[in-house]
């Protein structure tokens, strides 16, 4: 991935940028906050380390970055001072990286912005839509709400998650088993899931063998996660999804925090 590092430190900068680049990031570092926006416009980056200091303004910082450039750069605000999480999120963020920096925890959020890009691109790609069927929204009018839980995230500390639910190994059904009992498996799958989810979570199907299910307005992350693995428990438990012969299928469970991108939870069915 591409990483802009925007901070005055230059101690802390180097360090970070070694780190990344051992990594295999193409990394650039910029000291003045105008330049980096400038590097911004010129180059689409995936993600901003910003330690905007001494400026205090989170939000107009965020916004900048945001009305700079068309793409959705992943921003990770850096400090020294005692900041809130929600905060951070609240002002446009992705997440938040204390100093001094723990290049550990900075590389596992660069982890986290890797997937949660790789998501969006996955969800965002117009190039194939699946229409509406059975209680399954389209994937063009999944991503406008899944847009819109991550614009909400941002501004009102609105936290949603994506589960995200398919057959890993879609294609080597279809190639031992022949097309039509790999899309089986596929429509007895969003049959299950129509039948689990609650009325308020929308679930559309987001890739050919994936479907994707936005929690929204949970209490905390235990509910997100308690509500994951009843998915996986129940999916479990049902042996039509299986063709009657040739390979076994797996299913796997994934949640995504959203707007960070955090991997909370991940189960692989059998």
């Amino acid at each position: 991935m591409k990483i802009l590092i925007i901070d005055r430190d230059q101690l802390s900068s180097q360090l970070l940028a070694s780190r990344l680049k051992e990594q295999g990031h193409d990394v650039y570092e910029e000291q003045i906050k105008n330049e980096g926006l400038d590097k911004l416009s010129a180059e689409r980056i995936d993600v901003v380390f910003i330690d905007p200091s001494p400026m205090k303004d989170v939000r107009a910082i965020a916004l900048n970055i945001r009305r700079t450039i068309r793409s959705y750069p992943y921003i990770i605000y850096m400090s020294a001072e005692t900041i809130e999480f929600k905060d951070v999120i609240e002002a446009g963020c992705n997440d938040l990286l204390d100093k001094p920096i723990d290049l550990k925890s900075a590389e596992q959020k660069v982890k986290n912005a890797k997937h949660m890009l790789n998501m969006m691109a996955r969800i965002n790609d117009d190039s194939e839509d699946f229409p509406s069927a059975g209680g399954v929204i389209a994937k063009s009018a999944f991503n406008q709400l899944f847009l819109s839980a991550i614009d909400r995230g941002t501004r009102y500390n609105e936290r949603s998650y994506v589960l995200s639910i398919g057959i890993e190994n879609y294609h080597e059904i279809k190639s031992l088993d022949g097309t039509y009992n790999a899309d089986y498996a596929v429509s007895k799958l969003a049959y299950h899931l129509v039948r689990l989810r609650r009325q308020s979570d929308v679930i559309g199907q987001t890739g050919a063998h994936e479907f994707s299910l936005l929690l929204q307005r949970t209490q905390d992350k235990n509910e997100s996660q308690e509500a994951a693995k009843r998915f996986a428990a129940s999916l479990e438990e049902y042996d039509d999804i299986q063709p009657a012969e040739g390979g076994k299928i797996r299913i796997y469970v994934r949640l995504t925090d959203l707007p960070g991108g955090q991997l909370s939870y991940e189960h692989v069915i059998a």
